[in-house]
């Protein structure tokens, strides 16, 4: 860099240097973009510094001003902090050296709810904000991720080439568009991260079956795997799930996955998702029973203690394992297709809902590369929303709804085994849950609503007659 391009003020700033923030601020550099950069923590800034090549235009403020001072006016600021309170110290901060028509960009985990508070905040002051989706983790932010921004569509202009130069691309087109207003494109990583949830929940349970029931060792497992990824299960998941059955651990010279604890943490994504599908009526039983079963885990010297009271079947299948495999692969496979169906649909209600006017065609496209539940499936939603905008629900779907029918044998075979075996299977079990419930024309609530009207007087509707009705149920 010459003097006179050290004269040239920045195209980008970015706040939070830590291993996403530096990562994702090499990457925009890397593509001809001059960045500022700056972190609380000094060591950050240093790191940063350090790490940049000689092709890289990275500078770094070691004060907010110093750091505002290096960008271009309106000034672009991208925060990637962690979600809540950091970002609105993050942000107050900021206001208070801002200027008109300047634009702030929260790329962290936020929750959509925080994004609309924001948002007001903001704008009322006469600053541009959007909210950012971001997904492919340390990795996805160096080499390129799946970006989801929404908010105003000027502040989206504005940065809308380093968006796409830095972004994932499939097929050479870039995994990021303009979502729509407001909070939409943290609600899409919101509910993205729902999916996350439901899948790693599916794939678990299936190495489960495996292992506890067919007694499979982690190389046995590493190679079932990796040839699930070369087929229509091929995904991120499935290939780092290959990737771990592999990995040895440096202490013991053991598979790494026999000695992790089976204790799931969660950061609250997939609760957000859950609690805002139960309050737009979308039913997304892989979702919630994910979290259900990440605090289950939780409860481990509960569940050693009634390990040793109650006693269950024996968890040893019997019987041909290539065919069962074979049946097990089949089973994810619907089960997948059935999770996404649940996130796709609860992305078209809260869309009219909250107005976002998200295009499902556009967000399977950004979902293809970079980020976390990128997978082959995503070609087929893609082509779905393609043909038909409108569409209901993805079961509908001449492809999706046949290639789950054709493996709905072999979904119901499995979760029969796995409930003979004793083994918890609840994702899969929900998914067929699902599917049986969604092709269901009739279902028992017509015995819940009388229920309800017996002991509340909460009347019903009849399939015989138009409006509401109320019976005297008890006898005199």
């Amino acid at each position: 860099m010459t003097d006179h391009d050290k004269n040239k003020k920045c195209d980008i700033g970015l706040i939070g240097l830590g291993v996403m923030g530096r990562n994702f601020a090499q990457n925009m550099a890397d593509h001809g973009f001059s960045v500022a950069g700056y972190d609380r923590d000094q060591e950050k800034i240093q790191a940063l510094m350090f790490e940049k090549t000689k092709q890289q235009d990275l500078r770094a403020g070691h004060d907010i001003k110093e750091f505002l001072g290096l960008l271009s006016r309106p000034r672009a600021v991208l925060l990637l902090v962690p979600a809540g309170g950091p970002v609105d110290a993050v942000i107050e901060e900021l206001l208070l050296h801002l200027e008109p028509e300047d634009l702030i960009i929260d790329s962290g985990n936020s929750r959509f709810t925080d994004t609309n508070r924001r948002i007001r905040s903001v704008e009322d002051k006469g600053f541009l904000f959007l909210g950012m989706g971001v997904s492919g983790g340390e990795s996805g932010a160096r080499r390129g991720p799946s970006l989801m921004p929404g908010g105003t569509r000027k502040g989206y202009d504005r940065i809308d080439k380093i968006l796409k130069a830095t972004a994932a691309r499939v097929d050479n087109d870039p995994c990021v568009a303009y979502l729509g207003p407001g909070s939409a494109g943290h609600y899409v990583k919101m509910v993205h991260n729902g999916i996350e949830y439901a899948v790693m929940q599916l794939i678990s349970e299936t190495y489960d079956l495996m292992k506890r029931g067919l007694q499979m060792e982690p190389d046995e497992l590493h190679a079932v795997f990796d040839r699930m990824n070369q087929e229509e299960l091929s995904s991120y998941l499935i290939e780092i799930t290959a990737d771990i059955f592999f990995q040895k651990d440096e202490n013991t010279g053991n598979p790494l996955i026999d000695v992790i604890l089976d204790e799931a943490r969660q950061k609250g994504t997939g609760e957000w998702t859950a609690w805002d599908a139960l309050e737009l009526q979308v039913p997304t039983f892989n979702i919630d029973i994910a979290v259900m079963m990440r605090d289950m885990s939780a409860n481990k010297k509960l569940r050693e203690k009634a390990a040793h009271v109650l006693k269950g079947p024996m968890s040893h299948f019997e019987g041909e394992r290539d065919l069962i495999i074979h049946r097990i692969k089949n089973a994810l496979y619907a089960a997948m297709i059935i999770a996404y169906t649940q996130g796709m649909a609860l992305l078209a209600q809260a869309s009219n809902k909250y107005g976002y006017g998200l295009d499902l065609e556009t967000v399977a496209r950004i979902w293809r590369g970079g980020c976390i539940i990128r997978a082959a499936l995503l070609e087929h939603i893609r082509s779905a929303y393609q043909s038909n905008a409108s569409l209901e629900n993805m079961l509908l779907d001449d492809h999706l709804g046949r290639e789950v029918v054709a493996r709905e044998k072999d979904l119901r075979y499995i979760v029969g085994t796995g409930a003979a075996l004793g083994l918890p299977i609840p994702g899969l079990m929900m998914a067929l849950s699902y599917f049986d419930a969604f092709r269901s024309s009739r279902l028992p609530a017509n015995l819940i609503m009388a229920q309800r009207d017996y002991f509340g007087a909460h009347t019903y509707a009849r399939v015989d007659a138009a409006g509401t009705f109320h019976t005297k149920w008890e006898k005199q």
